[in-house]
């Protein structure tokens, strides 16, 4: 059963700013950011690179759980703030539903198996590229080459298509659902998907930038993550993609050029 298109405008257009809206989510952020802080300051940091997760200390499912642990705990930090805007606007407008506690949830649950779905995906292929680099000789002895590779392509990727319209859809968030909305557990773990496929369409090459860095490389992090969070939510979002687009191109190129950049630049990765 879908709400009355008047009924759910009212809901929207009323209510406190999304940080207010959202204690929950915004305590699950800050949550996220200390323990990524609190693992570079006490040298833990090595047990959330993805890089240290596949160890011959541990069994093969044990490695993946300790991924799957870590990566909410990056997807948490980085992509929830963006998502502020959408998830306070679908709070207001399940307020009237039987079960809002579970439909939050439950929206909640499909953007993150999204966002999961994407991390065990970059992993495996990232596995498979450790591989091929066994096989080539070339790549193993020039580990700047795949690092400076995968920031050219984020950089190239701020100008497709696919970017533009992804970010239109995350910055009109009252608009999507006024689309896409209806009542019920169910529906809102698929709208929570959806929303959580339109947020990796416009991302998804910023976030592989980490597989290369370290998932949790805060030098990294923090910049990537204000970058995302400007240009879905930002005044000027729309107008710093582009710009961000050639820099990342720039900087690839430097750390394929000059190795010597290599170490300082991508520090945690092999």
């Amino acid at each position: 059963m879908e709400d009355g298109t008047p009924a759910l405008s009212g809901r929207l257009s009323a209510g406190p700013p999304a940080w207010r809206a959202s204690p929950l989510l915004l305590g699950t952020i800050v949550l996220a950011w200390a323990l990524a802080i609190a693992a570079e300051l006490t040298g833990r940091v090595q047990w959330v690179h993805h890089h240290d997760l596949l160890v011959e200390q541990l069994a093969l499912l044990a490695s993946l759980g300790l991924f799957v642990v870590a990566w909410q705990v990056h997807v948490a930090a980085m992509m929830l703030p963006s998502t502020l805007p959408m998830y306070a606007l679908f709070r207001r407008a399940s307020a009237g539903q039987s079960r809002p506690r579970a439909t939050r949830a439950a929206f909640v649950a499909g953007y993150a198996a999204v966002w999961t779905g994407f991390g065990i995906a970059a992993l495996a292929g990232d596995a498979l590229l450790q591989l091929a680099r066994m096989q080539w000789h070339g790549l193993m002895h020039h580990p700047e080459l795949i690092a400076g590779a995968v920031i050219v392509l984020a950089g190239a990727f701020q100008f497709s298509a696919l970017k533009q319209r992804c970010m239109d859809k995350c910055r009109h968030p009252a608009m999507f659902l006024m689309q896409h909305y209806r009542r019920g557990v169910d529906h809102a773990f698929r709208l929570g998907a959806y929303h959580g496929l339109y947020c990796l369409g416009c991302c998804w090459a910023l976030m592989l930038v980490m597989f290369v860095v370290g998932i949790a490389n805060l030098a990294w992090m923090a910049p990537l993550a204000l970058l995302m969070l400007y240009e879905k939510a930002g005044r000027y979002g729309p107008q710093v993609v582009r710009p961000v687009g050639v820099g990342l191109i720039a900087l690839g190129a430097v750390v394929m050029a000059d190795p010597a950049w290599w170490p300082d630049l991508v520090p945690h990765a092999h």
